[in-house]
């Protein structure tokens, strides 16, 4: 059997390591047997056959902006059964213009409020899922919280517990488009966010159950 191909697209913002972030990950696909392709330009998206050849995305791009061609081949690549998968701004605060971008992805990162927390809890809600199962709530430290807006059409895995507001927020979901899957995990705000083993292993099996 051939292997499964992921496409790594890594760019925008400096702040979120995208660079040490797609080391990590391209790493931990290739332990897996993928046949892993790092891009630095969002031009891949609009290769077709490119884009036809790979079972898996990673997106890790904060910020900036995509042309519509470019959106568009990201877009039909998963309606036609390319999964995606990623974390934090890399995902969730790529393209804040681009509404069928969020669509797919499920959400958009909106705030961190209270700025760097010393520690705080993941909890997981479905461990019965693939991606979760045997996955034990756990700790990050010495990084974000994030505020989110969700499609209420993911399947929530997980939350975090915002006490000064009172409210369980999503933090860790799956989604499909088309035929393609996509997973999420809010996390990552640098590469230092996985170095924990459950924050890492959620995030590597979210990318293996999104491959087509």
């Amino acid at each position: 059997m051939a292997a499964k191909k992921a496409l790594i697209v890594q760019g925008g913002w400096d702040g979120h390591s995208p660079k040490q972030c797609a080391e990590i990950f391209a790493g931990e696909l290739k332990k897996k047997g993928y046949d892993v392709v790092v891009s630095d330009t969002l031009a891949s998206y609009a290769d077709k056959a490119l884009m036809d050849s790979v079972d898996l995305v990673v997106p890790i791009w904060t910020m900036g902006q995509i042309k519509p061609e470019e959106e568009k081949g990201l877009l039909d690549a998963v309606t036609a059964g390319t999964g995606v998968a990623g974390f934090h701004g890399g995902m969730c605060d790529s393209f804040r213009g681009n509404l069928g971008y969020q669509m797919m992805t499920g959400g958009q990162w909106i705030s961190h409020p209270g700025g760097l927390w010393p520690e705080y809890s993941v909890q997981i809600l479905d461990r019965e899922h693939p991606i979760t199962q045997g996955i034990a709530d756990f700790k990050l430290k010495n990084t974000e919280r994030y505020w989110l807006m969700v499609n209420p059409g993911v399947r929530v895995l997980g939350t975090i517990y915002f006490e000064d507001f009172g409210v369980n927020m999503p933090y860790i979901w799956t989604n499909t488009w088309g035929k393609g899957k996509v997973f999420y995990a809010a996390w990552g705000h640098s590469h230092k966010d996985f170095d924990g083993a459950e924050s890492r292993e959620v995030v590597t099996r979210g990318m293996v159950w999104a491959t087509r």
